[in-house]
């Protein structure tokens, strides 16, 4: 089931680049692959080797992606990364990489005083408040207790982070940060939003 979590007015910073639900309309290449070590159809291959990303997979393309600095981030590359799949641009030849079945990838925003509304996460384009924090996070499946992630990571130079979660999942995620602590419900069905950016450390 889908969760849909408003930011009060006063903590939201509207920031470009991040995909609403709503979203633009996503034409389906003819071709859909790129799971997880499978090779891309060569339609594909042209538009990522033009971006270093050929011969890759789409979990490694995701990882990587999201973890570029972003003054090396492709300024004529959009990936926008569905329950499914991601959808890659470069405004004018646009395909459909395949996320293996039962994997979902979730990018966490935390942060103190500004955000912005997302709802599909861009690889590319969405920025967060806290780059490069080290951030402590558990998550935490409600249906059994059991604890998914318990440790320390560093925010992405885009502010993110990213977590390979199992496809139907229902669970919490708790942040912490210099003192401030951070906790909402998340969910990886069909129709979740792949960007949480809502998750205020107070």
């Amino acid at each position: 089931m889908k969760r849909v979590i408003v930011a009060s007015a006063m903590s939201v910073l509207l920031l470009a680049g991040c995909a609403t639900e709503s979203g633009e309309p996503v034409t389906p290449a003819p071709q859909s692959a790129g799971a997880a070590g499978s090779p891309v159809p060569a339609r594909a291959e042209g538009l990522l080797g033009r971006h270093g990303l050929a011969g890759k997979g789409t979990v490694q393309i995701i990882d990587e992606l999201d973890r570029l600095a972003v003054k090396d981030r492709p300024a004529d590359l959009t990936a926008s990364v569905r329950p499914d799949h991601v959808v890659v641009s470069d405004g004018t030849q646009q395909v459909k990489l395949a996320i293996p079945d039962g994997r979902f990838y979730l990018s966490v925003a935390p942060y103190l005083s500004r955000t912005h509304t997302c709802f599909y996460h861009s690889l590319t384009t969405c920025r967060g408040e806290l780059a490069g924090r080290e951030i402590g996070v558990k998550i935490v499946d409600e249906t059994d207790g059991t604890v998914l992630v318990d440790e320390t990571r560093t925010t992405f130079d885009n502010g993110f982070l990213g977590f390979w979660l199992p496809r139907g999942f229902e669970g919490s995620v708790r942040m912490t940060y210099d003192g401030r602590t951070g906790e909402t419900k998340i969910s990886t069905g069909e129709d979740a939003p792949t960007c949480l950016t809502t998750l205020q450390l107070t």
